[in-house]
């Protein structure tokens, strides 16, 4: 591989990202912010691969939307990008099967 591009993946991440909002106007605003770009695991629970940069812009968009004295959003690093999370997912109750995306052209 190729040492700039090796360079320029391995600081991109694994996220999950969940949110708890009250205002349906602000949830449906962050909830089509997250669903552009990552897997919808649950209604408000995504999964993202993400750079720094990335994350520091979406945390900042995150923001705009939110009522910061009711919601809240939470980013978190699970891993480096390209990991197989759903080795370590343990599904209690309805089964999930992970959403196969397919490019449009």
């Amino acid at each position: 591989m190729d040492m700039s591009r090796r360079a320029l993946t391995s600081t991109r991440g694994t996220y999950l990202c969940t949110y708890d909002v009250s205002d349906d106007k602000r949830r449906t605003r962050l909830f089509n912010l997250l669903k552009d770009h990552g897997e919808h695991v649950q209604y408000s629970v995504f999964l993202r691969e993400l750079s720094p940069m990335e994350r520091t812009a979406l945390a900042r968009r995150g923001q705009e939307f939110l009522n910061h004295e009711q919601d809240q959003l939470l980013i978190i690093r699970v891993g480096p990008s390209g990991l197989d999370w759903t080795a370590h997912l343990d599904c209690v109750g309805k089964h999930w099967t992970p959403e196969t995306r397919s490019t449009i052209i």
